[in-house]
């Protein structure tokens, strides 16, 4: 255990994690739950472990309210806010790194960032087809893969309808948008998050879903 990570208790597991893998919340003046996905609002921090039940149960138990040692109101559907605030947080990462040139999008580009080395993650659409899944599977071996943004997600990133395919070129974007997708795999069936591909038999690249 490195004793140089920050480390908090989820309030409804009971479980010690690393403070990056964990929902921050605080509660407002008013008395409303608010969620810090930054972790950088003022107040005491109460710290979730990121799956929608057991959001959706912490609240339902009151158990923001005890950790918080006050009455605490929460939106009736916060955990869908929490999900949409994680996906605006993907899709702002993806954002910056294409205004600094280090997001391409399409299956041909994406393949020669990977040619050429650049390439630090690969993203595919949630909605695309499992042929388009086998085909970025099969273009870089050893990267992390997220599936985590639809493809109209993703589409408006780029000013585009649909993207199916997009890599990031950027080392700590990418370090941002895994840590931001797994908590998301949490709150949207199907979604998934591969830090690393394995290499079959033949070579070629597989992720594991």
């Amino acid at each position: 255990m490195d004793a140089a990570v920050p480390r908090r208790r989820c309030i409804a597991t009971g479980e010690i994690c690393d403070r990056s893998s964990l929902l921050r919340f605080v509660v407002s003046p008013s008395g409303e739950l608010v969620p810090d996905l930054a972790a950088r609002l003022p107040g005491r921090g109460l710290w979730l472990t990121p799956r929608r039940v057991i959001l959706e149960k912490a609240v339902a138990s009151r158990l923001f309210a005890r950790a918080a040692r006050q009455p605490v109101s929460a939106p009736p559907d916060l955990a869908d806010r929490v999900e949409a605030l994680l996906a605006q947080r993907c899709r702002d990462a993806i954002a910056l790194a294409r205004r600094s040139g280090r997001a391409v999008a399409g299956l041909e580009k994406v393949r020669e960032a990977v040619r050429s080395g650049k390439a630090e993650l690969l993203l595919v659409a949630l909605d695309g087809a499992e042929g388009g899944r086998r085909k970025i599977r099969s273009v870089g071996c050893g990267l992390p893969l997220v599936s985590v943004l639809t493809g109209v997600e993703m589409g408006a990133v780029f000013g585009r309808e649909h993207v199916v395919n997009v890599a990031v070129c950027e080392r700590r974007l990418s370090s941002r948008l895994i840590a931001d997708a797994e908590k998301i795999v949490g709150f949207r069936v199907g979604a998934v998050v591969d830090r690393e591909a394995r290499t079959g038999p033949a070579g070629a690249a597989e992720w594991q879903y």
